[in-house]
């Protein structure tokens, strides 16, 4: 595996682990009379992240690197800035939104890494978050319209 790929995986996973953190805070802290509808939706989407960083950080030690751990290094790795506050509903969503558009372009300059570095598993691995990614994408800015 090249070292860029490498990188790129550590960048990867520090990105979903502050979009992880993220969702909970908002899962958690809303309100308002969108409530029952994002509550559940947050919940689903930092489930199927916890997944996600599960098997990134696996893959990491599969290709013999060490996976970065602690909120410090991911909040130094990650292109996706925390949010310590709790902002109106309707800005949690295009908060989110913005932060899965990052997640994508993320996503898919690690699947080129991998693929320059003839890293067939990480690139299968990838091949889901970007259709995935790339629905959410579209719900968020459905919901927002």
């Amino acid at each position: 595996m090249s070292n860029k790929t490498a990188e790129s995986l550590k960048g990867l996973l520090a990105d979903h682990e502050v979009l992880y953190q993220k969702l909970r805070n908002y899962h958690w802290n809303i309100t308002g009379e969108k409530f029952f509808e994002l509550h559940v939706l947050f919940e689903t989407q930092y489930t199927a992240m916890a997944v996600r960083i599960d098997d990134i950080a696996e893959r990491l030690r599969y290709l013999g690197e060490i996976a970065p751990g602690s909120y410090a290094a991911f909040l130094k790795l990650s292109n996706l800035k925390e949010d310590p506050g709790v902002p109106p509903s309707r800005q949690m969503v295009e908060n989110l939104l913005a932060d899965y558009m990052t997640l994508s372009e993320s996503v898919k300059a690690c699947r080129a890494d991998a693929e320059a570095a003839n890293d067939l598993g990480t690139v299968v691995m990838l091949e889901d978050y970007v259709t995935t990614d790339q629905k959410t994408i579209w719900m968020m800015r459905s919901f927002l319209a």
